[in-house]
């Protein structure tokens, strides 16, 4: 069945009245497993492999990341969709599967709001543009230059219809751009065509290339938030450069089928929520530019419910067809 805006609160309700379902009071008993909806070394994957150690000592079961890469995101999240609803399956999610396929995927395999359970919000973290130092442009203010003396002039992302691919194709519509969009399997194998040259710019969240930035491989060009980001001072901000217009976030959190029994989406939950409280997750997320959730901010159904009305008409004024 089709995504349609209207289906937002139904769906919300339809995920209550689902997760009041039969107790298991002895879940877990056997080992859980993480999706990832991109290849490995991207930022979803990275989170997926920050939580799992400490999940997987809350609740006394290993806990098995599992990457399922492809169109966009939505191949792992219709085998999650599809799983039965008993807690062994769950999704590292993120704004590109949930929020951003609706409306970019042909024949949408899944309803992101009504097919889900969406258990906990982990925390958001903005999107990077980022160059080769040789090849690249110096700064986002150079790009249109640089654009047109090069026809099809590339940039990368980690697949299509990934956050990365929509804000290119939003940076091409606000800059009145022709530029050529490479997808990759994940941020990983795009960071490294970046690194040797064989693209001359990438748009991607910024987990995974902070290093990257700081030894030099690579440039950041600018951050799609409206203050600057603490690991990287020296990167400007869209609004800083007159382009308020790509200010976006990428939300992390734990996702599961639709029907979760209401005790394993509690147990999931408080387990969840001591792990980004830790002090250790906390140093680590900053390490990764990622801002945790607080306890008492926007229940993560909402931020789901909300990204995906908001994507909407970003991609309707960047003209991206399915």
């Amino acid at each position: 069945m089709p995504f349609k805006p209207g289906h937002v609160a139904l769906g919300c309700a339809l995920s209550l009245g689902l997760q009041a379902g039969v107790a298991h009071a002895a879940w877990p008993e056997k080992p859980l497993r993480i999706v990832v909806t991109f290849a490995a070394g991207g930022a979803s994957d990275i989170v997926a492999r920050a939580i799992a150690d400490p999940l997987a000592r809350a609740l006394g079961q290993p806990v098995v990341v599992d990457n399922k890469p492809g169109a966009g995101g939505t191949l792992g999240g219709s085998e999650v969709a599809r799983a039965a609803p008993d807690g062994y399956t769950l999704m590292l999610s993120n704004s590109t599967p949930l929020s951003i396929g609706p409306w970019t995927v042909p024949r949408q395999p899944y309803d992101p709001v009504r097919q889900f359970t969406h258990v906990s919000l982990l925390g958001v973290a903005p999107v990077l543009f980022m160059a080769n130092p040789k090849s690249g442009p110096a700064s986002l203010k150079d790009l249109p230059k640089a654009a047109a003396a090069t026809p099809g002039y590339a940039f990368g992302s980690g697949g299509p219809g990934s956050i990365g691919h929509i804000v290119g194709e939003m940076t091409k519509s606000a800059l009145h751009l022709q530029m050529t969009h490479v997808p990759y399997r994940g941020g990983s194998p795009m960071a490294t065509d970046l690194i040797a040259g064989t693209i001359p710019m990438g748009i991607d969240v910024i987990t995974a290339f902070v290093p990257m930035v700081k030894a030099g491989q690579i440039r950041g060009l600018a951050v799609t938030t409206r203050e600057r980001s603490p690991l990287l001072p020296e990167v400007p901000t869209v609004v800083e450069l007159g382009l308020p217009q790509l200010v976006v976030e990428n939300y992390f959190g734990v996702s599961g089928p639709a029907g979760l029994p209401r005790d394993v989406t509690d147990k999931l939950s408080k387990a969840l929520a001591d792990i980004v409280a830790d002090p250790a997750t906390v140093k680590r997320f900053a390490e990764l530019g990622i801002t945790p959730a607080r306890p008492g901010g926007e229940a993560f159904p909402a931020v789901v419910a909300r990204q995906v009305e908001q994507w909407a008409p970003a991609i309707k004024a960047a003209d991206l067809r399915p």
